[in-house]
């Protein structure tokens, strides 16, 4: 590990950092994390203390500059059986859920503990929709990135796993080219198309702020998440989940405010939108929205632009203005304040 590290941040008077000059890249690479593992909650020989606190020591020990993942964490597991020593500064959590999962899950990161490690989500995504995601996915995503925007105090990082499928079959027996379902980007031998998703994601890193500005909402519906086989047999009462959801930041140096409030259901819902604190508002805003007709509505190669991000300018904002979300719609206004 020592080894690879040196290959990948070494000059060129060490021994690896003049191989990868040899190989190419004269330049170091800046890094600045390195995780001990993966998923290691599924290895039941609890070896993981040893392991990491064993990588951690020498890794530290050579360059102090960088900060050691650990794959265990204490919402999923207990990390005292596994790293007392110290705890981690970072830990990894995986999360593949479905969308009402996401949905009933959003406002986790809001009572997590700020004196613990911070987080990243190495791996997530929405599972719904095949071979690349669905609406109904994507407003699930749009939901649970709300969440770790709101607390990017505590989530440093975040990466949607199920990147790239190839979406063909073969022609004679149907058997597909692909292994996991609902993924970022389809492609085949000649085309290739964003998913629902990955239109949500390239908005939510485009239009984001250096800054989280603190929202609070007030009556937002709910609606009763569906019960399964088992849940229907036990008797257990449906689980209640919002069907809004929002974050906001701002650039403290443009100015913009950028507001994302995700509509989950299948009818429009008013809102009115209080934007107090700001001194002056510009009455001309921006709108991208991502939407459709049905949760299950998604892209292809056949029809790539299906569904993909709507812009138009609107008018009248005004520090209290009123506005009727789209069904089944991720919305970010673009506003400007005036400094």
């Amino acid at each position: 590990a020592l080894n690879e590290i040196e290959y990948v941040m070494g000059d060129t008077t060490t021994y690896w950092g003049a191989k990868r000059a040899a190989d190419g890249h004269p330049a170091p690479f800046k890094l600045k994390y390195i995780e001990v593992g993966n998923e290691d909650w599924f290895d039941r020989s609890n070896s993981y203390e040893g392991r990491f606190n064993q990588f951690r020591k020498a890794i530290e020990a050579k360059y102090p500059q960088l900060t050691c993942i650990s794959t265990l964490d204490s919402k999923q597991f207990d990390r005292s059986k596994v790293t007392p020593e110290a705890s981690p500064a970072v830990v990894d959590e995986h999360y593949y859920r479905n969308s009402w999962d996401m949905w009933a899950n959003a406002s986790q990161f809001d009572n997590y503990d700020r004196k613990g490690p911070k987080i990243f989500v190495g791996e997530w995504a929405t599972r719904e929709g095949v071979p690349t995601t669905n609406l109904n996915a994507a407003l699930g995503d749009a939901a649970w990135m709300t969440g770790m925007e709101r607390n990017s105090d505590l989530v440093i990082m975040s990466c949607y796993a199920p990147l790239f499928v190839n979406v063909s079959k073969d022609s004679t027996t149907g058997k597909k080219a692909w292994q996991w379902d609902s993924d970022l980007i389809g492609y085949d031998a000649l085309n290739s198309y964003g998913s629902p998703s990955y239109y949500v994601q390239k908005l939510f890193s485009h239009y984001l702020g250096n800054k989280i500005v603190p929202v609070t909402a007030t009556n937002i519906p709910e609606q009763n998440e569906p019960l399964n086989k088992k849940e229907k047999a036990e008797g257990k009462a449906p689980k209640q989940v919002p069907t809004i959801f929002y974050s906001a930041t701002l650039n403290d140096t443009t100015g913009i405010l950028y507001l994302k409030i995700v509509n989950t259901i299948a009818k429009k819902q008013a809102i009115k939108i209080n934007l107090s604190g700001i001194a002056k508002i510009s009455s001309d805003a921006t709108l991208m929205v991502v939407k459709g007709d049905k949760p299950d509505a998604t892209n292809s190669v056949t029809d790539p632009n299906n569904i993909i991000p709507i812009t138009e300018n609107i008018k009248g904002i005004k520090p209290t203005f009123s506005r009727n979300l789209d069904p089944y719609s991720v919305s970010i206004f673009e506003l400007r304040t005036i400094k």
